[in-house]
């Protein structure tokens, strides 16, 4: 008799990144067809980065399966290997978390994150947990599903080896983003030997760990990480575009809490507001509703909310001077001339730090609770004598890129208001701006 839990015939998906994805379990399939997994074909993998690379259109459903397929390589490495570390029990629950580990994120997540103060791996746990599609998947399945998914997404799963699959310092979520945005964006930066990597992972003792001879296809594997990081995820054209979604969402909050009558709202973005956004709300947000309510925002009567919605849609960023550091009291000096030519310093003046961003390079087990970052599991290599070592304990090159690496400050203004008073500001700040 055929299993009712396997698909009758396999299904295929083309994808430029993997070349095809495959899909044998009808839960997998029917996750996939749900209202809740679909919306991610309408939210960017990279939020605003294509305003710098015009490429990076891919959203996080298509990675969202480049994830679900690496994990699906490797747990049917070491089922074929016959590692007895590897719980066999627990291939559905890590195939879907692989799956849905990004099913919370709202448009353009991390800004909205910022703003609203909210999660979205709160989000995540939600959709799993209430009155969804997914849920009545999982729970179908098995009704201790959908909560046992949300404990690896919240990292309190009672097998560690399983939340290592989805998040780790090596984990198919950033194998798969780091060749698929590379991909996208058209650099170089990213590439590295997937299919060599994953031939030399192990189960061991709860964990993954790399076969001693990788550690090669590692330092590629975070070379290529750490340029990715600096050279995409960090580039200050993006950042400007981020500092202006952020200011449109933050100054839209303000209006609202003030009082001030919209001429064009939708219920979605009252919910978010007024902090009541459900689960039916938060999934009608998509980056489509939020550029439509932008571009009719462009007619109120806010003319910064106005400015910033017509800056965003129509790419006129802000634009950005690099400072080695920060002098003492040159900030205040700064505000106070822009001030003096009518523009405002909480929306129109931004100093940036690189390290600020929900991005981390990789480190080695160093105290990650002093810049806010979560601290990930290093890198361990298995040595023919199943000694485990750290993986920059044996590698120069991994060694000289571990610990945060701060970038340059950037200071980002609007260029055009700067350029019609640059006579009204001190001949030093119109220096700095690059004005004489």
């Amino acid at each position: 008799m055929m299993n009712p839990h396997v698909l009758e015939e396999e299904k295929v998906f083309k994808d430029p990144i993997h070349k095809y994805i495959y899909v044998q379990d009808q839960m997998i399939w029917d996750l996939i067809n749900t209202r809740e997994f679909q919306r991610l074909r309408r939210i960017r993998q990279l939020g605003t980065s294509y305003l710098t690379f015009h490429g990076a259109e891919h959203s996080r459903f298509s990675h969202s399966l480049g994830v679900y397929e690496i994990t699906r390589k490797i747990i049917s490495q070491f089922e074929r290997g016959g590692y007895s570390d590897w719980p066999r029990e627990e291939r559905m629950v890590a195939l879907c978390a692989a799956l849905l580990h990004d099913i919370g994120h709202g448009p353009f997540s991390h800004s909205i994150e910022e703003v609203f103060d909210t999660n979205h791996e709160d989000w995540t746990c939600r959709i799993l947990l209430e009155s969804t599609e997914i849920n009545q998947i999982l729970h179908n399945y098995d009704p201790s599903f959908p909560e046992r998914i949300a404990a690896v997404i919240r990292k309190t799963y009672d097998k560690p080896i399983v939340i290592s699959l989805v998040s780790s310092q090596m984990d198919a979520d950033r194998m798969d983003y780091l060749l698929r945005d590379a991909y996208y964006t058209g650099v170089n930066y990213g590439t590295f030997d997937l299919d060599r990597i994953l031939r030399v992972l192990r189960p061991h003792q709860e964990r993954i760990v790399v076969k001693e001879s990788g550690m090669h296809a590692v330092e590629d594997y975070l070379m290529s990480r750490y340029q990715m990081y600096w050279q995409v995820y960090f580039h200050p054209v993006t950042r400007s575009s981020e500092i202006i979604l952020r200011q449109i969402f933050r100054r839209a909050k303000e209006l609202y809490g003030g009082n001030y009558t919209f001429s064009w709202m939708i219920k979605p973005f009252q919910d978010l507001f007024e902090g009541t956004l459900d689960v039916k709300s938060y999934t009608l947000l998509d980056e489509a509703l939020v550029q439509t309510v932008f571009s009719q925002w462009m007619n109120e009567s806010d003319e910064l909310l106005s400015d910033l919605c017509e800056r965003f849609l129509n790419r006129r960023l802000y634009k950005y001077v690099t400072l080695d550091d920060a002098e003492e009291g040159l900030w205040d000096e700064i505000s106070d001339q822009f001030l003096s030519i009518g523009l405002r310093p909480d929306y129109h003046l931004e100093i940036d730090f690189p390290y600020d961003l929900p991005y981390d390079v990789y480190r080695s087990g160093s105290p990650a609770s002093s810049h806010g970052k979560e601290e990930k599991p290093p890198i361990l290599l298995l040595d023919k004598e199943n000694r485990l070592s750290e993986i920059s304990e044996r590698s120069d090159i991994i060694r000289s890129i571990t610990g945060l690496h701060q970038g340059k400050y950037h200071l980002y203004y609007p260029e055009e208001p700067l350029i019609e008073s640059a006579h009204k500001l001190k001949p030093h700040i119109r220096e700095l701006f690059g004005l004489l």
